[in-house]
């Protein structure tokens, strides 16, 4: 009989340093942060939101967007494994469009998990090499409701493939197909007045929320063994902390919760059930309100940018997860130039242990505005 050796381990490990270690899901590629402006800054952007990659972080940000931009990274994915085959690209598209009053856009993603050998059960022998990869092709529209608020909608197709065939003795096959879509709003106010307090923050603050991967669960080999999308609320806050002619200082926080709930046997609640159990505990586990609070993960950071327009840019950014929820925690640096119509920008992961698999990573994002 025939065995696959499938090194997994990459798509495990997605899941693994994405997700909480409680809670996994399946394609945790989707939850990767795509640019590295963002990544720069702890990971977050939910209240910025101001460029091609707001796709990911609230498509809501579209609507207060101008002009036609294409953006496009890569990453090597997880680098402390050593694994040259193992990268993430992605690429980035918007138009506004003046007959709907807003914005469209799209999205690729492309996870390459490299070769993998299929070999006889009984000896070393390779029969085939076949190629692992999972992939999604997002499309969303945003406008605003009214000239504070933006609303911005995704609808995405997935398609992941771990291999041609199933394992020993499994039916079926080691490919999935899903749907899914986001839901974003952002609140830019012209002027914000702090009641009682009598201090006008004027438009320097942002408020953003968003719900990604909001769609059915997803399996390979039967539905018996359904995994959950990664749905996932984000929330957060940006707020300028200095704006001049040639300076400008920014704070972004955000703060994420994983909306997925199994049960004790591990069967996955679907996403309409997930939006009210997510918050109610698993038996046996505490449902406290410190307990909640732990399971959100933050992001948090700065942008400087100096020039007139906007030339140089410094970021620095923290992300913290509970120990009980994952434990992931690591400082984040970046840097962007703009130049005429381009933008180039750099970030880097430093994990607090060098054991962390996503110490070391680096991403280059590349966009053209017009």
């Amino acid at each position: 009989m025939r065995k696959l050796f499938f090194l997994f381990f990459g798509t495990m490990l997605c899941a693994q340093v994405l997700q909480s270690q409680v809670q996994t899901t399946a394609v945790p590629f989707l939850e990767i942060a795509p640019d590295s402006r963002a990544s720069g800054m702890g990971e977050g952007g939910v209240a910025i939101a101001d460029n091609a990659w707001a796709t990911f972080w609230n498509p809501a940000g579209y609507a207060f967007q101008q002009g036609s931009e294409i953006a496009m990274s890569h990453a090597d994915w997880l680098p402390s494994l050593g694994l040259s085959d193992l990268w993430i690209a992605h690429l980035a598209y918007k138009q506004p469009v003046e007959e709907l009053d807003g914005v469209v856009s799209a999205m690729v993603t492309y996870l390459n998990l490299g070769d993998f050998a299929q070999t006889y059960e009984g000896g070393p022998d390779v029969i085939s090499i076949f190629k692992g990869y999972e992939m999604a092709f997002a499309v969303g529209y945003a406008t605003k409701l009214n000239p504070d608020l933006g609303i911005g909608v995704n609808t995405r197709i997935i398609y992941s493939r771990l291999s041609p065939f199933g394992a020993d003795r499994e039916k079926g096959s080691g490919t999935a197909t899903g749907v899914s879509f986001d839901i974003g709003f952002l609140y830019k106010p012209e002027s914000v007045v702090i009641p009682f307090a009598d201090v006008d923050l004027g438009n320097n603050l942002r408020l953003g929320i968003n719900i990604s991967n909001i769609g059915p669960n997803v399996f390979y080999i039967d539905r018996a063994q359904a995994d959950p999308l990664p749905m996932n609320l984000r929330l957060g806050f940006a707020y300028d902390l200095a704006q001049s002619e040639y300076n400008s200082l920014t704070w972004i926080t955000d703060v994420n919760r994983l909306m997925v709930k199994r049960d004790t046997s591990g069967k996955a609640d679907e996403f309409y059930k997930a939006f009210y159990t997510t918050w109610t505990g698993t038996p046996g586990q505490s449902t406290s309100f410190n307990q909640q609070i732990r399971e959100f993960t933050m992001s948090t950071g700065l942008e400087y940018w100096y020039g007139s327009p906007k030339l140089l840019a410094l970021r620095v950014g923290y992300f913290y997860e509970d120990p009980s929820a994952g434990n992931r925690k690591f400082m984040t640096f970046g840097a962007g130039i703009r130049y005429d119509v381009y933008g180039f920008d750099f970030s880097y992961i430093s994990a607090a242990s060098n054991e962390d698999p996503l110490g070391e990573t680096m991403r280059l994002s590349l966009s053209i505005g017009w």
